[in-house]
C-alpha cells in the first residue's frame, strides 16, 4: 500500500473521498487522521475535511477520541449490491440447515478481485474455534471456499495470484504452485473442496460452489469443522446445501 512519501492522490473530490474509504482494510479496521493522511497521501487539511464529510454522511464514525472506522449507512448500502442481497436470500435457508445438521459454522463465500470475501456467516453450535466475520477478506489459495471459487475462476486469474505469492497462512497452506493447480484440478472434477487446516491452525473446511441460472459459479458454500473430525461425511451434506442454494439463485428474477 502506498503511503504518504509515495503515493499519488487522486484529484477528484470523488477520488479522494474515495481514498480515505480504500485506506480502511481488515487489518486497519480503525484509523486515526494521521494514518489516513500517510495512507492516502492527502495534505492533513484536506484528509480532515473529507473526514468530516464522510462522519456526517455516515460513511465513516468516529471511536473514541481522534480514531475512525467505517459506518453502518456505508455498510446498508453495500448490502444493496446484488450479489450481496439476492446471493444471501438464495443461500440463507439451506446454510441454515446445514448449520442445524452438521452442528458447525457455515460460511458463503465470494471472490473479490483477488481474494475470497466473507458475505454471510452462520454460527454452529461450537463456534469458538472459528475466527470469522462477515466483510473480512483472506487469500484465495489458502482456504476451502477460496480455492473452490479459484478453480472456476479463468485461468489468467490462477497465474496472476501464483504470481503475486502463496503465503503460508497455516500448517496446512499450499504454497506450491503446481500442488495448487492439482487441487484446483481436483476440485472440478469431485465438484468440492477439502481444506485441512490451510486457514486456521486446528481448522478444516468442506466447501462446494454455488451456480446462478447460467451454470457460473458465484460463490462458495462451507462448513468448517475441527481438525481432528474426518471430513469425508460432510461432503453429501455441503454439496445438497450448495445445489439447493443454486437452484434458489436461478429461480431469482435478473436484476
Amino acid at each position: 500500500m502506498a503511503t504518504g512519501a509515495d503515493a499519488q492522490p487522486p484529484k477528484s473530490v470523488l477520488g479522494r473521498a474515495l481514498g480515505v474509504l480504500g485506506a480502511f482494510s481488515d487489518s486497519s479496521p480503525e484509523l486515526a487522521l494521521a494514518d489516513i493522511v500517510a495512507v492516502t497521501g492527502l495534505p492533513p487539511a484536506t484528509a480532515h475535511r473529507i473526514v468530516a464529510e464522510l462522519v456526517a454522511w455516515g460513511a465513516l464514525e468516529r471511536v473514541g477520541r481522534g480514531r475512525y472506522r467505517v459506518g453502518m449507512r456505508l455498510w446498508r448500502v453495500g448490502a444493496l449490491a446484488p450479489i450481496a442481497r439476492t446471493l444471501r436470500e438464495a443461500a440463507l435457508p439451506p446454510m441454515q440447515d446445514l448449520a442445524a445438521v452438521t452442528g458447525h459454522v457455515v460460511h458463503l463465500v465470494v471472490r473479490d478481485g483477488f481474494r475470497a470475501l466473507f458475505v454471510e456467516r452462520l454460527a454452529g453450535q461450537e463456534d469458538s474455534t472459528v475466527r470469522s466475520r462477515v466483510g473480512r477478506d483472506m487469500p484465495m489459495h489458502a482456504s476451502g471456499p477460496g480455492k473452490v471459487l479459484l478453480a472456476h475462476s479463468p485461468p489468467q486469474l490462477v497465474e496472476d495470484i501464483v504470481a503475486r505469492g502463496l503465503p503460508r497462512l497455516a500448517p496446512g497452506t499450499i504454497t506450491d504452485a503446481a500442488t495448487l493447480r492439482s487441487a484446483l484440478d481436483d476440485i472440478r472434477r469431485t465438484g468440492y473442496c477439502l481444506s485441512y487446516q490451510e486457514m486456521t491452525e486446528g481448522v478444516s473446511t468442506v466447501a462446494a460452489p454455488i451456480t446462478d441460472g447460467e451454470g457460473r459459479v458465484v460463490a462458495a458454500l462451507a462448513v468448517v469443522v475441527p481438525a481432528s473430525l474426518s471430513l469425508q461425511p460432510f461432503v453429501p451434506a455441503v454439496q445438497l446445501a450448495a445445489a439447493a442454494a443454486s437452484r434458489r439463485l436461478g429461480r431469482q428474477p435478473a436484476e
